[in-house]
């Protein structure tokens, strides 16, 4: 046999050359998406376009089984990738194809195709998973309420990871299939437009779709016992509210505000424009919850937020960020004030119209209820911590810089400003200084001093930036508007009943 010799450079050539050029270039995607609030927060290395989820709960026992199929496009040489995720996974397929996964931290789920992914392909994921929601603590809490019925899902920053895998940050929206089945007597409410319902040997199963992309803690599921009322709005929109059928004393006040969702979007149109998603609604659970959430076209609400009587202010909040925060989310967790200051301000402008209190007059009673010495004005809204994510002070210092906006620039401008960037922004992700640049050209005025001031200033404003931003005009204390107990009501909007 004749034997070739090949000199050791070349054989070492040549073994490269047996080796795909890329395959040392595939490498795992992060375990984080980047979010320094957040950093177990979402993943890198892919994007995901569409979730299917096919699931199985029971009530009694808070079992919940499932098969989530994940369509997404890979975004770098991927050798692997994490999703976030809590319970537990029987099985993992990577097109098709049987996938090695590993647990790792609280909410790391590794998977490992059997082939590393190229660059900008489409990939298809299936999960099967089944556990109880309730049980999952991370960081010492569960986002998932148990009812005397059934279970929520609804919870911000995160809720998926209790109840199906994903790229847990508002970073990476997708559209949403949720099928969900039930015991007969109960239903399942998620977002979006019921496609269909049909019952078998015992079950239920309900068809959700949510059109829009939408931020994986914005996904909601209800399973319960609920009085459902449907309706359609003057453009053909499917309204769908529900309420347990065990709120008691708050039942009839919890009717008498949420079945106020119709007027109060078609108002929300006339500031924002269109409404930018396919349903709308809410839904009142019985948890033992305090706050609100705007769990996209259908928010929940807490019981307890109608204890003390209907209240249409809080429906206007979560209404109002159907346009600020899903729509147009976050780019990051330390935007929150491109979510939370406009929803507090869009109440100041729900008590303008009821002839409550203006938004002038709103904001200088919460500029005289703070003195300088008040730790309210030591959180910056522009950029509040984790810690203070969802203080106060995000939601009323950053209304107080809407005020400010408006009487700098007049009211011409600012609603066009108001209205112009929930529509240049459309289903994206923003920043606040993207708000700010948007803001500054809509205006001709240079205005990165005053949101510098409200927004960034760990300190009260004092003369002369309060008289220019037109804030607490007189030197008398100003009366409380008759809007105010309402609105202040709705502080418990953001409490949410943990320390993340």
């Amino acid at each position: 046999m004749h034997r070739r010799l090949i000199a050791p450079g070349a054989l070492a050539a040549s073994l490269l050359l047996a080796i795909p050029a890329s395959a040392a270039d595939f490498s795992p995607g992060a375990p984080g998406i980047g979010d320094p609030y957040y950093p177990a927060s979402g993943n890198g290395g892919y994007d995901v376009s569409h979730y299917d989820l096919r699931l199985k709960y029971q009530p009694k026992t808070d079992l919940l089984e499932g098969t989530a199929t994940l369509n997404a496009r890979t975004t770098q040489d991927l050798s692997r990738f994490n999703l976030d995720f809590g319970l537990k996974v029987s099985e993992v397929r990577v097109n098709g194809k049987k996938a090695k996964f590993a647990k790792t931290g609280d909410q790391e789920l590794e998977i490992t195709p059997p082939a590393g992914l190229p660059k900008d392909t489409p990939i298809t994921v299936v999960v099967r998973y089944s556990g109880k929601p309730s049980e999952l603590k991370i960081n010492g809490y569960t986002a998932w309420h148990r009812t005397p019925d059934g279970g929520v899902a609804a919870q911000e920053p995160e809720a998926a990871v209790w109840w199906f895998p994903s790229n847990d940050h508002p970073l990476d929206k997708a559209t949403y299939d949720v099928s969900v089945s039930v015991p007969d007597g109960t239903q399942a409410i998620s977002n979006g437009v019921l496609q269909s319902q049909s019952s078998k040997l015992g079950w239920t199963r309900y068809n959700w779709r949510s059109n829009k992309p939408q931020a994986s803690y914005l996904a909601t599921l209800a399973v319960g016992k609920f009085d459902i009322t449907t309706d359609k709005t003057e453009s053909g929109l499917p309204v769908l509210n529900a309420y347990s059928k065990d709120l008691g004393d708050n039942a009839g006040a919890a009717r008498a505000s949420i079945e106020r969702t119709t007027e109060v979007a078609e108002w929300l149109e006339t500031l924002y424009g269109k409404y930018p998603f396919n349903a709308l609604g809410g839904y009142v659970p019985n948890v033992k919850s305090s706050y609100a959430l705007e769990t996209q076209t259908r928010p929940f609400y807490s019981p307890s937020a109608f204890a003390n009587g209907s209240n249409a202010s809080i429906v206007v909040h979560e209404l109002a960020h159907q346009w600020y925060g899903d729509s147009v989310s976050v780019d990051g967790w330390k935007d929150i004030w491109v979510n939370e200051g406009f929803a507090r301000y869009s109440q100041w402008l729900w008590s303008e119209k009821e002839g409550e209190g203006t938004g002038q007059e709103l904001a200088d009673y919460v500029y005289a209820q703070h003195p300088a010495d008040d730790p309210f004005w030591k959180v910056k809204p522009g950029d509040p911590g984790p810690d203070n994510q969802f203080h106060g002070a995000v939601y009323d210092r950053g209304a107080l810089a809407l005020q400010a906006l408006r009487n700098e620039v007049g009211d011409d401008t600012f609603f066009a400003i108001l209205k112009g960037w929930p529509q240049k922004h459309a289903y994206g992700n923003a920043k606040v200084s993207d708000f700010v640049k948007y803001a500054e050209k809509i205006s001709g005025k240079p205005l990165a001093e005053l949101f510098d001031t409200w927004l960034y200033q760990p300190s009260r404003p004092e003369a002369p930036a309060v008289r220019e931003a037109g804030i607490a005009r007189s030197a008398a204390a100003p009366a409380k508007p008759k809007s105010w107990k309402q609105i202040a009501a709705t502080n418990g909007v953001h409490d949410h009943g943990h320390d993340h």
